[in-house]
Protein backbone atom coordinates (compact mmCIF):
# COMPACT_ATOMS: atom_id res chain seq x y z
CA UNK A 1 0.00 0.00 0.00
CA UNK A 2 -0.64 -0.87 0.55
CA UNK A 3 -4.56 4.39 -2.55
CA UNK A 4 -8.18 8.49 0.58
CA UNK A 5 -10.32 5.51 -0.71
CA UNK A 6 -7.63 3.25 -0.29
CA UNK A 7 -9.06 0.76 -1.94
CA UNK A 8 -5.39 -0.29 -0.89
CA UNK A 9 -2.61 -0.77 -2.12
CA UNK A 10 0.37 -2.20 -0.21
CA UNK A 11 3.30 0.20 -0.82
CA UNK A 12 5.80 -2.65 -1.25
CA UNK A 13 7.84 -3.75 -4.21
CA UNK A 14 8.27 -7.22 -6.30
CA UNK A 15 9.65 -7.67 -9.77
CA UNK A 16 10.30 -7.72 -13.67
CA UNK A 17 10.85 -6.06 -17.34
CA UNK A 18 13.16 -4.90 -20.12
CA UNK A 19 17.07 -3.81 -19.90
CA UNK A 20 17.35 -0.32 -21.56
CA UNK A 21 20.80 0.98 -22.07
CA UNK A 22 21.32 4.84 -22.63
CA UNK A 23 18.48 7.19 -23.35
CA UNK A 24 14.95 6.31 -24.17
CA UNK A 25 13.58 7.19 -27.49
CA UNK A 26 16.38 6.43 -30.13
CA UNK A 27 15.30 5.79 -33.41
CA UNK A 28 11.93 8.32 -33.22
CA UNK A 29 11.83 10.81 -35.70
CA UNK A 30 12.63 14.65 -34.76
CA UNK A 31 9.81 16.73 -33.41
CA UNK A 32 9.18 19.90 -35.02
CA UNK A 33 9.39 22.84 -32.53
CA UNK A 34 5.30 23.51 -31.51
CA UNK A 35 4.49 20.52 -32.93
CA UNK A 36 2.34 17.59 -31.29
CA UNK A 37 3.82 14.39 -32.68
CA UNK A 38 2.36 10.84 -32.16
CA UNK A 39 5.01 7.73 -31.27
CA UNK A 40 8.33 7.71 -29.45
CA UNK A 41 9.63 6.34 -26.13
CA UNK A 42 9.50 7.02 -22.88
CA UNK A 43 11.23 5.51 -20.03
CA UNK A 44 10.28 5.31 -16.24
CA UNK A 45 12.11 4.39 -12.83
CA UNK A 46 10.49 3.02 -10.67
CA UNK A 47 11.93 1.45 -6.69
CA UNK A 48 9.99 -2.00 -6.94
CA UNK A 49 9.42 -4.56 -9.38
CA UNK A 50 6.67 -6.17 -10.97
CA UNK A 51 5.70 -9.72 -9.82
CA UNK A 52 2.13 -10.68 -10.67
CA UNK A 53 -0.02 -9.31 -13.48
CA UNK A 54 -2.78 -9.65 -11.07
CA UNK A 55 -3.32 -6.42 -9.02
CA UNK A 56 -6.02 -7.40 -7.72
CA UNK A 57 -5.06 -10.41 -5.87
CA UNK A 58 -4.37 -9.81 -1.61
CA UNK A 59 -0.77 -11.28 -3.07
CA UNK A 60 -0.19 -9.03 -6.04
CA UNK A 61 -1.85 -5.82 -5.03
CA UNK A 62 1.48 -3.93 -5.09
CA UNK A 63 2.01 -0.67 -6.19
CA UNK A 64 4.20 -1.20 -9.45
CA UNK A 65 1.67 -3.98 -10.44
CA UNK A 66 -1.29 -2.20 -10.05
CA UNK A 67 0.22 0.69 -11.91
CA UNK A 68 1.12 -2.04 -15.06
CA UNK A 69 -2.13 -3.46 -14.23
CA UNK A 70 -3.49 -0.18 -15.10
CA UNK A 71 -2.11 0.54 -18.21
CA UNK A 72 -2.43 -2.78 -19.67
CA UNK A 73 -6.23 -3.21 -18.90
CA UNK A 74 -9.14 -0.35 -19.28
CA UNK A 75 -12.77 -0.37 -17.90
CA UNK A 76 -16.13 1.71 -16.92
CA UNK A 77 -14.23 4.57 -15.54
CA UNK A 78 -11.20 5.93 -14.13
CA UNK A 79 -10.42 8.12 -10.78
CA UNK A 80 -8.63 11.68 -11.90
CA UNK A 81 -5.85 13.32 -9.94
CA UNK A 82 -8.20 14.98 -7.82
CA UNK A 83 -10.15 10.95 -6.86
CA UNK A 84 -12.96 12.07 -9.58
CA UNK A 85 -14.53 9.26 -10.90
CA UNK A 86 -14.59 9.53 -15.00
CA UNK A 87 -16.70 7.46 -17.09
CA UNK A 88 -15.32 6.08 -19.84
CA UNK A 89 -17.89 5.50 -22.46
CA UNK A 90 -15.70 4.17 -25.39
CA UNK A 91 -15.65 0.97 -22.89
CA UNK A 92 -19.18 0.65 -22.02
CA UNK A 93 -21.57 2.01 -19.44
CA UNK A 94 -22.79 1.60 -15.96
CA UNK A 95 -26.10 3.02 -14.56
CA UNK A 96 -28.30 3.37 -11.88
CA UNK A 97 -31.76 1.67 -12.96
CA UNK A 98 -33.22 1.37 -9.33
CA UNK A 99 -32.90 3.14 -6.58
CA UNK A 100 -34.98 0.35 -4.56
CA UNK A 101 -33.87 -2.36 -4.37
CA UNK A 102 -30.73 -0.41 -5.63
CA UNK A 103 -29.66 -2.04 -9.34
CA UNK A 104 -26.95 -0.85 -11.62
CA UNK A 105 -26.44 -2.29 -15.13
CA UNK A 106 -23.07 -2.82 -16.67
CA UNK A 107 -22.33 -3.04 -20.53
CA UNK A 108 -19.56 -3.53 -22.70
CA UNK A 109 -19.51 -1.57 -25.95
CA UNK A 110 -19.86 -3.98 -29.15
CA UNK A 111 -15.84 -4.20 -30.65
CA UNK A 112 -14.02 -4.23 -27.02
CA UNK A 113 -11.93 -7.24 -26.90
CA UNK A 114 -8.50 -8.52 -25.32
CA UNK A 115 -5.20 -8.27 -26.92
CA UNK A 116 -5.81 -11.99 -28.27
CA UNK A 117 -9.11 -11.05 -29.95
CA UNK A 118 -11.38 -12.22 -27.78
CA UNK A 119 -14.49 -9.93 -27.17
CA UNK A 120 -14.90 -8.59 -23.29
CA UNK A 121 -18.07 -9.79 -22.69
CA UNK A 122 -20.60 -10.90 -19.58
CA UNK A 123 -18.57 -13.83 -18.45
CA UNK A 124 -15.77 -11.39 -18.24
CA UNK A 125 -17.66 -9.17 -15.48
CA UNK A 126 -19.07 -12.69 -14.09
CA UNK A 127 -15.60 -13.46 -13.07
CA UNK A 128 -15.24 -9.99 -11.70
CA UNK A 129 -18.33 -9.93 -9.77
CA UNK A 130 -17.29 -13.63 -8.25
CA UNK A 131 -13.98 -12.67 -7.26
CA UNK A 132 -14.80 -9.29 -5.67
CA UNK A 133 -18.22 -10.15 -4.13
CA UNK A 134 -16.95 -13.30 -2.25
CA UNK A 135 -20.21 -14.87 -2.53
CA UNK A 136 -19.22 -18.00 -2.62
CA UNK A 137 -17.48 -18.26 0.59
CA UNK A 138 -18.47 -20.01 3.48
CA UNK A 139 -15.38 -19.64 5.73
CA UNK A 140 -15.70 -18.74 9.54
CA UNK A 141 -12.62 -16.75 10.21
CA UNK A 142 -13.08 -16.91 13.65
CA UNK A 143 -13.55 -20.21 13.61
CA UNK A 144 -11.05 -21.38 10.56
CA UNK A 145 -13.43 -23.27 9.22
CA UNK A 146 -14.88 -23.16 5.37
CA UNK A 147 -13.25 -21.87 2.30
CA UNK A 148 -12.48 -18.60 1.15
CA UNK A 149 -12.30 -19.09 -2.56
CA UNK A 150 -10.96 -15.54 -4.48
CA UNK A 151 -8.23 -14.49 -2.17
CA UNK A 152 -8.90 -10.85 -3.52
CA UNK A 153 -7.60 -7.42 -1.87
CA UNK A 154 -10.16 -5.32 -2.05
CA UNK A 155 -13.10 -5.17 0.20
CA UNK A 156 -16.29 -7.80 -0.16
CA UNK A 157 -18.58 -5.88 1.99
CA UNK A 158 -20.32 -3.99 -0.57
CA UNK A 159 -20.53 -6.57 -3.63
CA UNK A 160 -21.57 -8.98 -0.98
CA UNK A 161 -24.39 -7.46 -0.40
CA UNK A 162 -25.46 -8.85 -3.88
CA UNK A 163 -27.67 -11.29 -5.60
CA UNK A 164 -26.34 -13.66 -8.25
CA UNK A 165 -26.26 -11.14 -11.59
CA UNK A 166 -28.75 -10.88 -14.14
CA UNK A 167 -26.92 -11.27 -17.27
CA UNK A 168 -28.18 -9.37 -20.51
CA UNK A 169 -29.64 -11.01 -23.34
CA UNK A 170 -26.60 -9.35 -25.39
CA UNK A 171 -23.91 -11.45 -23.67
CA UNK A 172 -22.29 -7.70 -22.78
CA UNK A 173 -24.02 -6.72 -20.16
CA UNK A 174 -24.69 -8.04 -16.11
CA UNK A 175 -27.33 -5.76 -13.27
CA UNK A 176 -26.12 -5.90 -10.12
CA UNK A 177 -28.64 -5.88 -7.19
CA UNK A 178 -28.22 -4.43 -3.60
CA UNK A 179 -29.99 -6.02 -0.95
CA UNK A 180 -29.33 -2.92 0.76
CA UNK A 181 -28.26 0.62 -0.20
CA UNK A 182 -24.29 0.85 -0.75
CA UNK A 183 -22.24 3.86 -0.21
CA UNK A 184 -19.74 3.30 -2.87
CA UNK A 185 -21.96 1.67 -5.87
CA UNK A 186 -19.97 4.20 -8.15
CA UNK A 187 -16.74 2.73 -7.33
CA UNK A 188 -17.79 -0.83 -6.54
CA UNK A 189 -17.10 -2.62 -9.60
CA UNK A 190 -15.34 -3.29 -12.65
CA UNK A 191 -13.54 -5.67 -15.57
CA UNK A 192 -10.92 -7.47 -13.95
CA UNK A 193 -9.10 -10.96 -15.54
CA UNK A 194 -10.32 -12.40 -19.16
CA UNK A 195 -12.59 -14.99 -17.68
CA UNK A 196 -11.63 -17.64 -20.99
CA UNK A 197 -8.47 -17.59 -19.54
CA UNK A 198 -8.83 -18.49 -16.66
CA UNK A 199 -11.55 -21.08 -17.35
CA UNK A 200 -8.89 -23.27 -19.39
CA UNK A 201 -6.27 -22.70 -17.21
CA UNK A 202 -8.43 -23.88 -14.65
CA UNK A 203 -9.76 -27.08 -16.13
CA UNK A 204 -12.98 -25.66 -17.75
CA UNK A 205 -13.51 -26.76 -21.74
CA UNK A 206 -14.07 -22.97 -22.17
CA UNK A 207 -15.47 -19.58 -20.77
CA UNK A 208 -18.93 -20.78 -20.78
CA UNK A 209 -18.44 -23.53 -18.56
CA UNK A 210 -16.82 -21.00 -15.75
CA UNK A 211 -20.90 -19.15 -16.42
CA UNK A 212 -22.52 -22.25 -16.26
CA UNK A 213 -20.36 -22.93 -12.73
CA UNK A 214 -20.79 -19.99 -11.50
CA UNK A 215 -24.23 -19.67 -12.29
CA UNK A 216 -25.14 -23.37 -10.62
CA UNK A 217 -22.77 -22.88 -7.55
CA UNK A 218 -24.58 -22.16 -4.63
CA UNK A 219 -24.02 -19.01 -2.10
CA UNK A 220 -21.75 -19.72 0.24
CA UNK A 221 -23.04 -20.55 3.87
CA UNK A 222 -20.37 -20.77 7.29
CA UNK A 223 -23.16 -22.75 8.66
CA UNK A 224 -22.82 -25.27 6.03
CA UNK A 225 -19.56 -25.48 4.60
CA UNK A 226 -18.72 -27.84 1.58
CA UNK A 227 -15.79 -27.10 -0.83
CA UNK A 228 -16.56 -26.53 -4.21
CA UNK A 229 -14.02 -28.40 -6.03
CA UNK A 230 -14.54 -26.99 -9.97
CA UNK A 231 -14.88 -23.63 -7.63
CA UNK A 232 -11.79 -24.03 -6.08
CA UNK A 233 -9.68 -24.74 -8.95
CA UNK A 234 -10.90 -21.71 -11.00
CA UNK A 235 -10.23 -19.46 -7.91
CA UNK A 236 -6.95 -21.46 -7.05
CA UNK A 237 -5.84 -20.66 -10.26
CA UNK A 238 -7.03 -16.74 -10.80
CA UNK A 239 -5.15 -16.21 -6.73
CA UNK A 240 -1.99 -16.78 -8.00
CA UNK A 241 -2.01 -18.45 -12.23
CA UNK A 242 -0.26 -14.68 -13.09
CA UNK A 243 2.02 -13.80 -10.66
CA UNK A 244 5.75 -14.21 -12.69
CA UNK A 245 8.46 -12.56 -12.38
CA UNK A 246 8.64 -12.85 -15.95
CA UNK A 247 7.11 -12.53 -18.97
CA UNK A 248 4.86 -16.07 -19.45
CA UNK A 249 5.95 -18.56 -22.04
CA UNK A 250 2.08 -18.07 -22.63
CA UNK A 251 0.50 -14.79 -24.17
CA UNK A 252 -2.74 -15.74 -22.35
CA UNK A 253 -0.92 -14.98 -18.81
CA UNK A 254 -0.58 -11.25 -20.08
CA UNK A 255 -3.19 -10.33 -22.35
CA UNK A 256 -4.28 -6.60 -22.81
CA UNK A 257 -7.15 -4.74 -23.21
CA UNK A 258 -6.20 -1.09 -22.34
CA UNK A 259 -3.49 1.25 -24.34
CA UNK A 260 -0.08 -1.06 -23.60
CA UNK A 261 0.82 -4.43 -23.86
CA UNK A 262 3.65 -5.73 -21.91
CA UNK A 263 6.06 -8.08 -24.81
CA UNK A 264 9.51 -7.97 -22.41
CA UNK A 265 10.48 -8.30 -19.15
CA UNK A 266 13.82 -8.51 -17.69
CA UNK A 267 13.46 -9.86 -13.87
CA UNK A 268 13.80 -7.49 -11.27
CA UNK A 269 15.90 -5.38 -14.12
CA UNK A 270 13.09 -4.11 -16.40
CA UNK A 271 10.04 -3.91 -18.35
CA UNK A 272 9.15 -2.58 -21.93
CA UNK A 273 5.55 -2.18 -23.14
CA UNK A 274 4.31 -0.96 -26.82
CA UNK A 275 0.99 0.57 -27.73
CA UNK A 276 -1.83 -1.76 -28.39
CA UNK A 277 -2.64 -1.25 -32.01
CA UNK A 278 -6.53 -2.44 -31.81
CA UNK A 279 -7.01 -0.08 -28.72
CA UNK A 280 -9.81 2.56 -29.66
CA UNK A 281 -11.89 1.81 -25.99
CA UNK A 282 -10.32 4.73 -23.86
CA UNK A 283 -7.91 7.69 -24.44
CA UNK A 284 -5.14 7.28 -27.57
CA UNK A 285 -2.02 7.53 -26.03
CA UNK A 286 0.65 9.41 -27.56
CA UNK A 287 3.64 7.12 -26.73
CA UNK A 288 4.23 3.97 -29.25
CA UNK A 289 6.56 2.51 -26.32
CA UNK A 290 7.13 2.51 -22.32
CA UNK A 291 10.13 1.33 -20.99
CA UNK A 292 10.04 0.80 -17.09
CA UNK A 293 13.91 0.25 -14.95
CA UNK A 294 13.21 -1.27 -11.47
CA UNK A 295 16.01 0.14 -9.57
CA UNK A 296 15.68 -1.00 -5.95
CA UNK A 297 16.75 2.34 -4.66
CA UNK A 298 15.53 5.59 -4.31
CA UNK A 299 19.32 7.01 -5.65
CA UNK A 300 18.98 4.75 -8.24
CA UNK A 301 16.01 6.32 -9.63
CA UNK A 302 17.22 9.86 -9.30
CA UNK A 303 20.62 8.41 -11.03
CA UNK A 304 18.69 7.20 -14.08
CA UNK A 305 16.58 10.76 -14.37
CA UNK A 306 19.96 12.62 -14.00
CA UNK A 307 22.12 10.25 -16.86
CA UNK A 308 19.44 10.51 -19.26
CA UNK A 309 18.34 6.80 -18.43
CA UNK A 310 14.82 7.81 -17.79
CA UNK A 311 12.57 10.62 -18.48
CA UNK A 312 10.20 10.13 -15.27
CA UNK A 313 10.35 8.83 -11.91
CA UNK A 314 7.98 9.26 -8.64
CA UNK A 315 10.64 7.53 -5.66
CA UNK A 316 9.66 8.01 -1.80
CA UNK A 317 11.76 10.17 -0.57
CA UNK A 318 13.04 10.21 2.82
CA UNK A 319 14.85 12.58 5.32
CA UNK A 320 18.61 13.45 4.42
CA UNK A 321 18.06 12.73 0.80
CA UNK A 322 17.49 16.10 -0.38
CA UNK A 323 21.41 15.98 -1.89
CA UNK A 324 19.88 13.22 -4.09
CA UNK A 325 17.58 15.53 -5.75
CA UNK A 326 20.33 18.51 -6.13
CA UNK A 327 20.85 20.31 -9.54
CA UNK A 328 18.09 18.15 -11.14
CA UNK A 329 16.28 21.46 -12.37
CA UNK A 330 19.93 22.87 -13.28
CA UNK A 331 19.47 20.40 -15.69
CA UNK A 332 16.16 21.19 -16.85
CA UNK A 333 13.91 18.50 -14.97
CA UNK A 334 10.68 19.49 -13.53
CA UNK A 335 10.84 18.51 -9.45
CA UNK A 336 7.18 18.19 -7.76
CA UNK A 337 6.92 17.10 -4.16
CA UNK A 338 3.53 16.53 -2.23
CA UNK A 339 1.36 14.83 0.19
CA UNK A 340 0.05 11.38 -0.79
CA UNK A 341 -3.33 9.96 0.21
CA UNK A 342 -1.14 7.16 1.74
CA UNK A 343 0.54 6.82 5.26
CA UNK A 344 3.18 4.39 6.84
CA UNK A 345 1.98 2.04 9.51
CA UNK A 346 3.12 -0.50 12.30
CA UNK A 347 0.39 -3.72 12.90
CA UNK A 348 0.51 -5.69 15.49
CA UNK A 349 -0.85 -9.54 14.98
CA UNK A 350 -3.33 -10.62 17.17
CA UNK A 351 -1.38 -13.91 17.97
CA UNK A 352 1.76 -15.13 19.54
CA UNK A 353 3.33 -12.99 22.16
CA UNK A 354 0.52 -9.90 20.67
CA UNK A 355 -2.45 -12.26 21.29
CA UNK A 356 -2.36 -10.16 24.81
CA UNK A 357 -3.96 -6.71 25.07
CA UNK A 358 -1.06 -5.96 27.66
CA UNK A 359 2.00 -7.13 25.83
CA UNK A 360 0.39 -5.20 22.72
CA UNK A 361 -0.33 -1.51 24.48
CA UNK A 362 3.23 -2.27 26.62
CA UNK A 363 4.89 -2.62 22.74
CA UNK A 364 3.28 0.16 21.41
CA UNK A 365 4.26 2.61 24.13
CA UNK A 366 8.07 1.83 23.19
CA UNK A 367 7.72 3.32 19.38
CA UNK A 368 9.23 6.48 19.53
CA UNK A 369 6.78 7.81 17.04
CA UNK A 370 8.25 11.24 16.81
CA UNK A 371 11.67 10.25 15.90
CA UNK A 372 10.88 7.97 13.20
CA UNK A 373 8.88 11.20 11.66
CA UNK A 374 12.35 12.97 11.90
CA UNK A 375 13.96 10.68 11.03
CA UNK A 376 12.04 9.58 7.71
CA UNK A 377 10.23 12.98 6.50
CA UNK A 378 12.86 15.44 8.53
CA UNK A 379 12.66 18.63 6.40
CA UNK A 380 10.61 17.21 3.86
CA UNK A 381 7.58 18.72 5.85
CA UNK A 382 8.38 21.48 8.11
CA UNK A 383 7.20 20.64 12.05
CA UNK A 384 6.01 17.27 10.39
CA UNK A 385 4.12 15.49 13.84
CA UNK A 386 3.06 11.73 13.93
CA UNK A 387 0.22 10.45 12.80
CA UNK A 388 -3.04 10.59 14.99
CA UNK A 389 -5.49 8.37 13.06
CA UNK A 390 -6.29 5.24 11.30
CA UNK A 391 -8.84 6.51 8.93
CA UNK A 392 -8.07 10.35 8.46
CA UNK A 393 -5.47 12.17 7.06
CA UNK A 394 -4.42 15.33 8.35
CA UNK A 395 -5.90 17.49 5.83
CA UNK A 396 -9.48 16.06 6.10
CA UNK A 397 -11.38 17.80 8.44
CA UNK A 398 -12.60 15.53 10.87
CA UNK A 399 -8.77 14.55 11.40
CA UNK A 400 -8.66 17.22 14.40
CA UNK A 401 -11.45 16.51 16.50
CA UNK A 402 -11.14 12.60 15.59
CA UNK A 403 -7.21 12.35 16.90
CA UNK A 404 -8.42 14.66 20.21
CA UNK A 405 -10.90 11.76 20.81
CA UNK A 406 -9.72 8.53 20.10
CA UNK A 407 -7.31 7.50 22.81
CA UNK A 408 -4.61 8.30 20.31
CA UNK A 409 -2.50 10.78 23.10
CA UNK A 410 -1.91 7.44 25.18
CA UNK A 411 0.35 6.74 22.80
CA UNK A 412 2.14 10.43 21.89
CA UNK A 413 5.45 9.72 24.11
CA UNK A 414 7.52 6.66 24.31
CA UNK A 415 7.03 5.25 28.05
CA UNK A 416 9.23 2.53 28.62
CA UNK A 417 8.23 2.41 32.64
CA UNK A 418 4.23 2.20 31.46
CA UNK A 419 5.60 -0.54 28.93
CA UNK A 420 7.90 -2.45 32.05
CA UNK A 421 4.60 -2.27 34.12
CA UNK A 422 2.56 -3.98 32.04
CA UNK A 423 4.81 -6.61 30.87
CA UNK A 424 5.33 -7.70 34.70
CA UNK A 425 8.64 -8.99 33.96
CA UNK A 426 8.39 -10.63 30.62
CA UNK A 427 10.50 -10.17 28.21
CA UNK A 428 8.79 -11.33 24.70
CA UNK A 429 10.47 -12.44 21.48
CA UNK A 430 8.85 -10.52 18.41
CA UNK A 431 9.73 -10.46 14.98
CA UNK A 432 8.85 -7.35 12.81
CA UNK A 433 8.10 -8.10 8.98
CA UNK A 434 9.19 -5.12 6.78
CA UNK A 435 10.75 -4.57 3.23
CA UNK A 436 14.77 -3.64 3.93
CA UNK A 437 15.04 -2.64 0.60
CA UNK A 438 13.13 0.76 1.75
CA UNK A 439 15.59 2.45 3.90
CA UNK A 440 12.09 4.71 5.94
CA UNK A 441 11.51 0.81 6.40
CA UNK A 442 14.63 0.11 7.64
CA UNK A 443 15.19 3.33 9.71
CA UNK A 444 11.78 2.98 11.42
CA UNK A 445 12.76 -0.41 12.19
CA UNK A 446 16.22 -0.03 13.99
CA UNK A 447 14.49 2.82 15.98
CA UNK A 448 11.88 0.61 17.36
CA UNK A 449 13.62 -2.51 18.01
CA UNK A 450 16.21 -0.25 20.22
CA UNK A 451 13.43 1.57 22.08
CA UNK A 452 11.75 -1.68 22.69
CA UNK A 453 14.44 -3.30 24.20
CA UNK A 454 14.58 -0.61 26.69
CA UNK A 455 11.17 -2.41 28.17
CA UNK A 456 12.77 -5.92 27.83
CA UNK A 457 11.72 -6.58 24.68
CA UNK A 458 13.71 -8.61 21.81
CA UNK A 459 13.02 -7.65 18.68
CA UNK A 460 14.22 -9.65 15.70
CA UNK A 461 14.73 -8.43 12.37
CA UNK A 462 12.24 -9.88 9.30
CA UNK A 463 13.03 -7.97 6.89
CA UNK A 464 12.78 -9.20 3.72
CA UNK A 465 13.83 -8.07 -0.34
CA UNK A 466 11.44 -5.82 -2.00
CA UNK A 467 10.62 -8.84 -4.81
CA UNK A 468 9.29 -11.25 -1.46
CA UNK A 469 8.06 -9.38 1.94
CA UNK A 470 4.58 -8.23 0.97
CA UNK A 471 3.66 -12.18 0.37
CA UNK A 472 4.36 -13.19 3.69
CA UNK A 473 2.29 -10.11 4.95
CA UNK A 474 -0.77 -12.76 5.35
CA UNK A 475 1.46 -16.00 6.69
CA UNK A 476 3.17 -16.84 9.87
CA UNK A 477 6.41 -16.15 10.76
CA UNK A 478 6.16 -12.58 11.84
CA UNK A 479 4.73 -11.24 15.26
CA UNK A 480 4.31 -7.60 13.57
CA UNK A 481 4.82 -5.46 10.19
CA UNK A 482 5.79 -2.39 8.78
CA UNK A 483 3.93 -1.41 5.49
CA UNK A 484 1.83 1.27 4.26
CA UNK A 485 -1.51 2.20 2.20
CA UNK A 486 -1.54 4.66 0.06
CA UNK A 487 -5.12 5.37 -2.15
CA UNK A 488 -7.38 7.69 -3.56
CA UNK A 489 -10.11 9.63 -1.50
CA UNK A 490 -13.41 8.05 -3.75
CA UNK A 491 -15.91 6.39 -1.62
CA UNK A 492 -15.17 4.56 2.03
CA UNK A 493 -13.74 1.06 0.99
CA UNK A 494 -11.21 1.22 2.15
CA UNK A 495 -11.39 0.94 5.69
CA UNK A 496 -13.70 -2.45 6.22
CA UNK A 497 -11.20 -3.54 3.20
CA UNK A 498 -8.52 -3.14 6.24
CA UNK A 499 -9.74 -3.29 9.32
CA UNK A 500 -13.18 -5.60 8.96
CA UNK A 501 -12.47 -9.54 10.24
CA UNK A 502 -11.75 -11.89 7.79
CA UNK A 503 -11.28 -8.70 5.10
CA UNK A 504 -8.56 -9.15 2.14
CA UNK A 505 -6.42 -6.84 3.64
CA UNK A 506 -6.51 -7.87 7.03
CA UNK A 507 -2.99 -9.45 7.57
CA UNK A 508 -3.23 -9.93 11.30
CA UNK A 509 -6.23 -11.17 12.49
CA UNK A 510 -7.88 -7.80 13.83
CA UNK A 511 -11.59 -8.52 14.84
CA UNK A 512 -13.74 -6.25 17.02
CA UNK A 513 -17.90 -6.92 16.91
CA UNK A 514 -18.40 -3.09 17.36
CA UNK A 515 -16.04 -2.17 14.63
CA UNK A 516 -17.71 -4.80 12.21
CA UNK A 517 -21.02 -3.11 12.69
CA UNK A 518 -19.99 0.50 12.56
CA UNK A 519 -18.62 -0.70 9.41
CA UNK A 520 -21.49 -2.48 7.70
CA UNK A 521 -23.79 0.53 8.93
CA UNK A 522 -20.82 2.87 7.04
CA UNK A 523 -20.87 0.35 3.73
CA UNK A 524 -24.79 1.28 3.35
CA UNK A 525 -24.51 5.35 4.74
CA UNK A 526 -24.42 7.97 1.93
CA UNK A 527 -24.95 10.70 4.21
CA UNK A 528 -21.13 12.19 4.39
CA UNK A 529 -21.54 13.57 7.67
CA UNK A 530 -22.76 10.16 8.87
CA UNK A 531 -19.91 8.47 7.16
CA UNK A 532 -17.41 10.78 9.30
CA UNK A 533 -19.32 10.09 12.49
CA UNK A 534 -18.62 6.68 12.05
CA UNK A 535 -15.58 6.94 10.55
CA UNK A 536 -14.60 8.00 14.26
CA UNK A 537 -15.82 5.52 15.99
CA UNK A 538 -14.04 2.81 14.18
CA UNK A 539 -11.27 4.77 14.26
CA UNK A 540 -11.64 4.83 18.37
CA UNK A 541 -12.15 0.85 18.48
CA UNK A 542 -8.83 0.52 16.56
CA UNK A 543 -7.38 2.45 19.15
CA UNK A 544 -8.92 0.58 21.93
CA UNK A 545 -8.15 -2.83 20.81
CA UNK A 546 -3.84 -1.65 20.68
CA UNK A 547 -3.94 -2.76 16.80
CA UNK A 548 -1.05 -0.43 16.18
CA UNK A 549 0.31 2.66 15.49
CA UNK A 550 -0.14 4.84 12.52
CA UNK A 551 3.43 6.83 12.10
CA UNK A 552 3.49 9.15 9.33
CA UNK A 553 1.79 10.09 5.96
CA UNK A 554 3.91 9.89 3.32
CA UNK A 555 5.10 12.13 0.90
CA UNK A 556 5.57 11.86 -2.96
CA UNK A 557 8.09 13.19 -5.43
CA UNK A 558 7.53 13.27 -8.57
CA UNK A 559 10.59 14.42 -10.88
CA UNK A 560 10.67 14.50 -14.74
CA UNK A 561 13.27 15.27 -17.98
CA UNK A 562 12.71 18.10 -20.61
CA UNK A 563 11.85 15.53 -23.31
CA UNK A 564 8.75 15.03 -22.08
CA UNK A 565 5.11 16.63 -21.17
CA UNK A 566 1.77 15.84 -20.28
CA UNK A 567 3.05 14.50 -16.79
CA UNK A 568 0.68 14.88 -13.61
CA UNK A 569 1.03 13.93 -9.87
CA UNK A 570 -1.59 12.41 -8.50
CA UNK A 571 -2.18 11.94 -4.73
CA UNK A 572 -3.48 8.75 -4.94
CA UNK A 573 -2.08 5.14 -5.93
CA UNK A 574 -0.98 5.56 -9.66
CA UNK A 575 0.70 8.43 -8.96
CA UNK A 576 1.88 9.90 -12.47
CA UNK A 577 0.50 6.57 -14.34
CA UNK A 578 -2.95 7.64 -14.08
CA UNK A 579 -2.87 9.47 -17.01
CA UNK A 580 -0.06 7.73 -19.06
CA UNK A 581 -1.89 8.32 -22.54
CA UNK A 582 -1.38 12.21 -21.68
CA UNK A 583 2.68 11.77 -21.73
CA UNK A 584 4.55 12.95 -25.13
CA UNK A 585 7.47 13.97 -26.24
CA UNK A 586 8.17 17.86 -26.04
Amino acid sequence: MPVGRLMRYVTAALAAVVVLSGCSGGGTAPVIVGEAKRGGTATVAEVNAFSSFNPYSADGNTDINSKIGYITHSGFYYLDDKAAVVRNDKFGRFEKVSDEPLKVKYTVNEGVKWSDGEAIDAGDLLLSWAAGSGYFDDADPMAGTGTRYFSTASDTSGLAGTVFPEVGGDGRSITLEYATPYADWEVAFDVGLPAHVVAAKSGLNDEEDLVELLRDSPRGDPEKPAVNTELKAVSDFWNSGFDTKALPDDPALYLSSGPYIVVDIVPEVSMRLVRNRDYVWGSEPWLDEINVRFTGALSGAVDALRNGQADIIAPQPSAGTEDVFAGLAEQGNTLERYNQSGYDHLDLNFSGPFASRDVREAFLKTVPRQAIVDAVVGDLQPDAKPLDSHVFLPAQPKYADTARNNGSTEFAEVDIEAAKELLDGETPTVRILYNRDNPNRAEAFALIRDSAALAGFRVEDGGQSSADWARSLGEEGHDAALLGWIGSSAGVSRVPQIFRTGAGSNFNGFSDTDADKAMEELARTTDLGKQDELLAEIDKQIWENAYGLPLYQTIGTTAFGPRITGVKSSSGPLGVWWNVWDWRLA
